[in-house]
């Protein structure tokens, strides 16, 4: 996966008119943390990280103030309820070669086999380790064939080279359903005899 380059700056300024100020500005407030460092608090363009963040654990190339590169991952992102604009973003900082445990989307590919079969989705992403220069984007699971009672456990995914599993192997991912059944309600029938 390519790092995604984002000039970012430092800021002193705190509080909610200090956040309001920056948004207006198209800007977005921002925390980098980790590695027993203190916070550094940024401004980031908003547009730029809006697109970065369209990607799963995209890996960010935060050039801070023209002096220094750090890398990063987005750990936390809040966004406006009604509007979506991003509000603010926790990054967390990370070295080429280490691991960190991520959440990647769980992809479905094939049909379910005939019978008005359900396909539930218990977990929508899988936590796994993996170097944080090569997180994973997604993991795609066949469910070719599967019936109802089929499950798809953690241990049975194939994870991407370099992935391995940040949960336990017997954890339930995806179950097929059996179609529920409509049934009239209770003296339907008996009132449409009567009537007749």
């Amino acid at each position: 996966m390519a790092d995604v380059k984002i000039a970012a700056q430092t800021r002193d300024e705190f509080g909610k008119g200090a956040a309001r100020r920056i948004r207006r500005e198209s800007k977005v407030p921002g925390v980098l943390y980790g590695h027993g460092t203190d916070p550094l608090h940024l401004t980031l363009p908003g547009h730029e990280l809006l697109l970065a963040l369209r990607t799963p654990n995209v890996l960010i190339s935060l050039d801070i103030d023209g002096k220094t590169t750090e890398l990063a991952i987005p750990k936390a992102v809040q966004r406006d309820p009604l509007k979506g604009f991003l509000e603010h973003v926790d990054l967390l900082l990370v070295k080429r070669g280490e691991k960190v445990t991520v959440e990647i989307p769980v992809q479905t590919e094939g049909e379910l086999a005939p019978g008005g079969n359900l396909l539930e989705h218990v977990l929508v992403t899988l936590p796994v380790e993996a170097e944080a220069t090569h997180i994973p984007e997604a993991v795609t699971v066949s469910i070719q064939g599967l019936s109802a009672g089929a499950a798809v456990l953690a241990k049975d995914i194939t994870l991407p080279a370099g992935s391995t599993l940040a949960v336990e192997g017997d954890t339930v991912v995806l179950q097929v359903l059996a179609a529920q059944a409509e049934e009239a309600p209770e003296g339907a029938e008996g009132e449409e005899a009567a009537g007749a």
